[in-house]
């Protein structure tokens, strides 16, 4: 597998305050990877750093073969490289089905002029709306295509986020904290939604999330920040069982 992303000494600083101070880590294709470590270590500023909405101090973030240390979220995220955030954000009059559509990228029908001339643009709807109701499937919310938004429970929500990333085009995606204040049920169906595009649709993951003793059963690779550097990388029984996490977690 390619490495797919590439995060090499990288650093961001408020002030003088390094939240992200020297930070170097490594993603291949198709994994889902855990970010992990004590609240203020630097996860969140890290990946604000790596979706375009921090710009870094320092190092070097590339994607694939592209530095994009820098760029704006926009063009980060039409590289295939989309992040979600902790509060889904959808058109809540909107239905399922209608929020998945309004995030495919230059849809031809919504310019003013080509709208006019429907052969411009009815076989891409028709592709929009089957390329929608495949993810739905994969998503688990095939049931709910046509209920507003507004309707959905908050793992539905969540799942949302990720189908309409996956509709930009996403081939990574970066989820900040997907099963925070979720039914612990819940929680599991997400992780297992996020298995299944990774097994199905070759997706990469990068999670931030608090709620380790359910999303470490779910991690290929997990990644231990503390003080805004690289603590300790390995499997979930390596990081959480190593003395450097456990007191980074608990205080000396």
């Amino acid at each position: 597998m390619s490495v797919v992303l590439n995060v090499s000494n990288v650093t961001k600083l408020f002030g003088s305050f390094a939240a992200v101070d020297g930070m170097n880590m490594q993603m291949k294709e198709g994994g889902v990877y855990l970010l992990v470590g004590p609240n203020g270590c630097g996860k969140t500023t890290l990946v604000n750093c790596i979706s375009g909405i921090y710009t870094p101090n320092g190092g070097n973030i590339y994607y694939r073969t592209a530095d994009i240390s820098g760029e704006p979220m926009f063009k980060i995220a039409q590289r295939g490289l989309v992040r979600t955030f902790q509060i889904a954000a959808p058109f809540l009059r909107l239905t399922t089905l209608e929020n998945m559509l309004v995030a495919i990228p230059d849809n031809a029908g919504e310019n003013i002029a080509l709208s006019l001339f429907r052969p411009t643009w009815a076989d891409s709807e028709v592709k929009a709306v089957r390329r929608a109701s495949e993810l739905l499937r994969v998503l688990g919310l095939r049931h709910v295509w046509n209920m507003p938004a507004n309707t959905l429970s908050g793992g539905e929500l969540k799942l949302l986020e990720i189908g309409r990333a996956l509709m930009c085009g996403a081939e990574t995606i970066l989820l900040d904290e997907p099963v925070g204040s979720i039914d612990p049920q819940l929680c599991h169906q997400i992780f297992n939604h996020v298995l299944r595009l990774r097994d199905e649709l070759g997706i990469t993951f990068l999670v931030i999330e608090h709620r380790l003793e359910v999303a470490a059963q779910y991690a290929d690779h997990v990644f231990a920040m503390d003080r805004g550097k690289l603590l300790m990388e390995g499997t979930a029984e390596e990081v959480f069982e190593d003395p450097r996490v456990i007191t980074a977690y608990l205080g000396e």
